[in-house]
Protein backbone atom coordinates (compact mmCIF):
# COMPACT_ATOMS: atom_id res chain seq x y z
CA UNK A 1 0.00 0.00 0.00
CA UNK A 2 0.97 3.83 -0.68
CA UNK A 3 0.24 6.51 1.51
CA UNK A 4 0.68 10.68 1.03
CA UNK A 5 0.05 12.86 3.61
CA UNK A 6 -0.29 16.37 3.63
CA UNK A 7 0.34 19.10 6.19
CA UNK A 8 -1.80 22.78 5.19
CA UNK A 9 -1.24 26.09 7.10
CA UNK A 10 -3.45 28.77 6.13
CA UNK A 11 -2.79 32.17 5.78
CA UNK A 12 -3.38 34.18 8.88
CA UNK A 13 -6.09 36.70 6.46
CA UNK A 14 -8.15 33.53 5.92
CA UNK A 15 -11.88 33.48 6.67
CA UNK A 16 -13.88 30.91 8.62
CA UNK A 17 -15.93 30.24 5.36
CA UNK A 18 -12.44 29.77 3.32
CA UNK A 19 -11.23 27.36 6.01
CA UNK A 20 -14.70 25.60 6.00
CA UNK A 21 -14.55 25.36 1.75
CA UNK A 22 -11.34 24.01 1.51
CA UNK A 23 -12.15 21.25 4.09
CA UNK A 24 -15.44 20.43 2.39
CA UNK A 25 -13.56 20.62 -0.87
CA UNK A 26 -11.02 18.22 0.31
CA UNK A 27 -13.26 15.93 1.74
CA UNK A 28 -15.24 15.72 -2.12
CA UNK A 29 -11.98 13.90 -2.80
CA UNK A 30 -12.61 10.91 -1.23
CA UNK A 31 -14.83 9.59 -4.43
CA UNK A 32 -11.55 9.76 -7.19
CA UNK A 33 -10.78 6.28 -7.84
CA UNK A 34 -7.87 4.79 -6.76
CA UNK A 35 -8.44 5.82 -2.68
CA UNK A 36 -8.68 2.91 -0.56
CA UNK A 37 -8.90 5.12 2.82
CA UNK A 38 -9.00 8.89 2.73
CA UNK A 39 -8.99 10.94 6.05
CA UNK A 40 -9.32 14.47 6.25
CA UNK A 41 -8.70 16.61 9.91
CA UNK A 42 -8.84 19.80 11.25
CA UNK A 43 -6.19 20.80 14.09
CA UNK A 44 -7.66 20.62 17.54
CA UNK A 45 -5.45 23.49 18.91
CA UNK A 46 -3.82 20.81 21.74
CA UNK A 47 -0.69 22.62 20.94
CA UNK A 48 0.59 25.80 19.25
CA UNK A 49 2.39 26.40 16.11
CA UNK A 50 0.83 23.49 14.24
CA UNK A 51 -0.58 23.28 11.02
CA UNK A 52 -4.09 23.78 10.51
CA UNK A 53 -5.37 21.06 8.38
CA UNK A 54 -4.24 17.07 7.62
CA UNK A 55 -5.35 15.06 4.46
CA UNK A 56 -4.11 11.02 4.87
CA UNK A 57 -4.89 8.69 1.74
CA UNK A 58 -3.81 5.35 1.23
CA UNK A 59 -3.83 3.97 -2.08
CA UNK A 60 -2.84 0.27 -3.48
CA UNK A 61 0.11 1.43 -5.14
CA UNK A 62 1.96 4.82 -6.36
CA UNK A 63 0.09 4.55 -9.78
CA UNK A 64 -2.68 4.76 -7.85
CA UNK A 65 -1.67 8.47 -6.03
CA UNK A 66 -0.56 9.50 -9.55
CA UNK A 67 -3.79 9.42 -10.47
CA UNK A 68 -5.20 10.82 -7.62
CA UNK A 69 -2.68 13.24 -7.75
CA UNK A 70 -3.22 14.83 -11.89
CA UNK A 71 -7.32 14.04 -11.39
CA UNK A 72 -8.89 17.18 -12.69
CA UNK A 73 -10.61 17.21 -9.88
CA UNK A 74 -7.50 17.27 -7.69
CA UNK A 75 -5.82 20.26 -9.76
CA UNK A 76 -8.94 22.13 -9.58
CA UNK A 77 -9.76 22.22 -6.26
CA UNK A 78 -6.12 23.39 -5.46
CA UNK A 79 -5.82 26.04 -7.69
CA UNK A 80 -9.02 27.56 -6.56
CA UNK A 81 -9.76 26.71 -3.45
CA UNK A 82 -6.47 25.96 -1.27
CA UNK A 83 -3.74 27.75 -3.35
CA UNK A 84 -5.56 30.87 -2.30
CA UNK A 85 -5.26 30.80 1.44
CA UNK A 86 -2.46 28.64 2.04
CA UNK A 87 0.73 29.74 4.00
CA UNK A 88 2.64 26.51 3.74
CA UNK A 89 2.69 22.96 2.97
CA UNK A 90 4.69 19.80 3.73
CA UNK A 91 4.02 16.75 2.12
CA UNK A 92 5.22 12.40 2.69
CA UNK A 93 4.35 9.73 0.26
CA UNK A 94 5.62 6.04 1.35
CA UNK A 95 5.12 2.62 1.21
CA UNK A 96 3.37 0.80 3.57
CA UNK A 97 4.68 -2.69 4.81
Amino acid sequence: MFRHVVLLKWNPEATAEQRRAAAEGIRTLEQLPGIRQFSVGEDAGAEPDTYDLVIVADFDDEAGYLGYKNHPLHRTLIAGVTEPIRAARAAVQYHLE
